[in-house]
């Protein structure tokens, strides 16, 4: 098969938190070698088995602040009581060596994500299959986490208004069979790959084709 240079695309994946976006994203990692995870900067504290620069790069406050000021990030969000955003550097050259960067970020960061680079995004929002699901999932996570009660109803109470975003995206899955859903990312960034407006090198092939005939 003859390769065809293109231009990378960012591929969003977002969800209210219990929801599947963390285990599809890293399922398409495992399945794409030319598919990287953007790592986000963030304000919180680092949890236990975390490690600063493949979990997130873990900054204070005054940090954060100098590198959004500065144009250093993509997006960046205020989220329950921390900041969270995405280096701009790291993206950008992955874009033009033609690798494609996942995304697991909110709807404030697609939004922003959206209002500069909207011909490089392909956006994915993760729906649970029901409200019953969705907790129980997020009492499972907690075990390791070690979220309190008080945060898992903080995180079901935020939930509704995530999901009232749903329509701001181009794709929709309903997660109520992992492997399913992770199938149906796949064939989503499978076919956005192929986008013609991607193929950068698409002309000069047709143009050696058409020369060959």
């Amino acid at each position: 098969m003859p390769h065809i240079q293109r231009r990378g695309l960012m591929y969003v994946l977002s969800s209210p938190s219990g929801a599947g976006k963390t285990t599809i994203s890293k399922a398409l990692l495992k399945k794409n070698v030319d598919l990287t995870i953007s790592v986000s900067v963030t304000t919180r504290k680092r949890r236990a088995g975390e490690t600063h620069g493949k979990d997130y790069y873990f900054v204070d406050h005054d940090d954060f602040r100098d590198m959004a000021e500065n144009g250093e990030m993509l997006e960046h969000a205020k989220v329950f009581d921390n900041y969270y955003g995405t280096p701009r550097k790291p993206v950008e050259d992955s874009l033009t060596a033609g690798k494609d960067v996942v995304f697991d970020i909110d709807w404030q960061g697609t939004q922003q994500l959206a209002e500069i680079a909207r011909e490089d995004l392909v956006t994915v929002f993760i729906l649970p299959p029901n409200r019953m699901e969705l907790e129980k999932r997020l009492r499972t996570r907690s075990l390791n986490t070690r979220e309190t009660e008080s945060e898992i109803r903080g995180r079901m109470s935020k939930a509704a208004d995530e999901i009232s975003h749903y329509s701001e995206y181009d794709y929709v899955i309903i997660n109520d069979d992992i492997d399913a859903a992770i199938a149906k990312a796949q064939l989503i960034l499978d076919a956005e790959r192929i986008r013609r407006s991607r193929m950068v090198g698409l002309s000069d092939f047709v143009r050696g084709l058409r020369d060959g005939l």
